[in-house]
């Protein structure tokens, strides 16, 4: 914690919530006034259940949306759940025009596409009906579309200028078919920034969705390698808001109104990260072998919800942060069930093969809860384990991704030992997500997790 107490002229964290402080390492001391006492909880309105979907035009027409921007990919434009939307739309009299083109794993240039788009047809609703790259592309056509600027001005800094959204948005339903990426719930919108060969987001309270319609039976057709990558982001989502710096170590904003979004594992997100966990590691192995287990597809979509609202509150940390990286330099993968003749990493891949590695070097800053966790996903462990609560958290991970068919590493991916300076240099440029790891993080020690993260076993 040592930068954590240089940041504040040497003054440590006190121990302003002790009852919290127990399960993270964090330095304790005086002037209580300087650090952060509070946490904020904020989501989108959610109506979560099996047809849930049909409602969608009663939902719009209460937003007063009376013509939407409905945004999708070419897939599941010709599903059936899709046209039973757009009949629900027609049914309560609104208006739309349909968008679809979104791109898996979205570009600047694929959201900027989008914001035309947006910006030509005078909407005054927006529908997203798809996985995260839709929603997301969603997200930022209406932000550009309302207050149009060059494209890196929304852009997080350092890549981008991290300029706030001016004011609000128009009402937005996000209707996710995936169970994993919880962008319905949250305030970011990520994509590949392809000058730059890098991936980084736009986070703004402004661009969180209006409401969410998720529909559990939307994801009953997704192929077994789509389930696992949306599964694990999961995953991935709850460890990170689990194990990541407290809210009460960072220092107190001037005003309520700067506290960040990412503001660190507080009281709410550990209840929705836990509870991800334990639906994650009993029903994901479920959900990609058997397509016709409803019962596991159900719950690992509330699972998605739950951590979504979860590090929407919290933030994640290291694995998302070399994720971004690994996205942006492996180039030559592609992943079953995806569309063919594109050539990317999925998310939720790019992101658990940096996790092994992760957790074993974070478990020093926290090992109960790195344990807590690896308990809710199966692990048998004691109390007794907790120095050995990064091997144990790794353990389990890699059994539940070596039984539904991950890649061993990012080797597997194409990336070799000759890219781990690059991967690191990328990595470190995700500031939001490193500073929100409970470890001081350097290049040297992004470089090092990432060689570790090669291959997994």
């Amino acid at each position: 914690m040592q930068a954590l107490l240089e940041d504040f002229d040497g003054v440590a964290p006190p121990a302003a919530a002790p009852w919290y402080f127990a399960t993270m390492s964090c330095a304790h001391g005086l002037a209580a006034e300087m650090f952060e006492s509070a946490f904020s909880v904020d989501t989108s309105t959610i109506t979560f259940g099996r047809g849930a979907l049909a409602e969608l035009g009663e939902h719009a027409r209460a937003l007063g949306i009376k013509r939407a921007a409905v945004f999708t990919d070419p897939r599941v434009k010709n599903l059936p759940f899709f046209q039973g939307a757009t009949r629900s739309l027609e049914t309560s009299h609104v208006d739309f025009e349909v968008f679809a083109q979104c791109r898996v794993e979205p570009t600047d240039v694929s959201f900027s596409t989008a914001a035309e788009f947006a910006r030509a047809g005078r909407f005054d609703g927006y529908i997203s009906i798809g996985g995260g790259s839709v929603i997301d592309t969603c997200k930022v056509a209406a932000l550009y579309a309302t207050y149009p600027a060059p494209f890196l001005t929304y852009v997080n800094a350092p890549i981008g200028e991290g300029r706030p959204v001016p004011g609000p948005l128009p009402p937005h339903i996000a209707c996710p078919t995936t169970a994993g990426t919880g962008s319905e719930t949250t305030a970011i919108a990520v994509c590949d920034i392809l000058s730059i060969g890098a991936k980084t987001g736009i986070v703004s309270r402004a661009i969180r969705p209006t409401r969410a319609l998720i529909d559990p039976t939307c994801t009953a057709s997704l192929p077994a390698s789509v389930v696992a990558a949306a599964g694990f982001d999961v995953l991935s989502h709850a460890l990170e808001s689990f194990t990541a710096r407290p809210y009460s170590c960072r220092k107190k904003p001037d005003s309520p109104a700067q506290r960040p979004l990412s503001q660190g594992s507080n009281p709410w997100s550990d209840l929705g990260s836990i509870e991800a966990l334990r639906l994650g590691g009993k029903y994901l192995v479920r959900a990609v072998t058997d397509p016709s287990d409803s019962e596991a597809r159900e719950a690992l979509s509330w699972a998605a919800t739950l951590a979504g609202i979860a590090f929407g509150n919290a933030g994640v940390h290291l694995p998302h942060a070399m994720s971004y990286a690994v996205a942006g330099l492996a180039h030559d993968f592609q992943m079953p069930g995806y569309p063919e003749g594109e050539s990317f990493v999925p998310h939720g891949i790019s992101v658990i093969l940096n996790a092994p590695s992760t957790f074993q070097e974070t478990a020093a800053a926290a090992p109960d809860k790195h344990l807590t966790a690896a308990r809710a996903l199966g692990a048998n462990a004691a109390d007794s384990d907790r120095d050995n609560a990064g091997e144990i958290l790794t353990n389990i991970l890699t059994e539940l991704m070596k039984k539904t068919g991950v890649p061993n590493g990012i080797a597997a991916v194409g990336l070799a030992s000759s890219d781990l300076p690059a991967l690191a240099e990328r990595a470190a440029l995700q500031k939001r997500l490193t500073d929100n790891a409970p470890i001081d993080v350097s290049v040297e020690l992004l470089e090092r997790l990432f060689s570790n993260s090669l291959t997994l076993w």
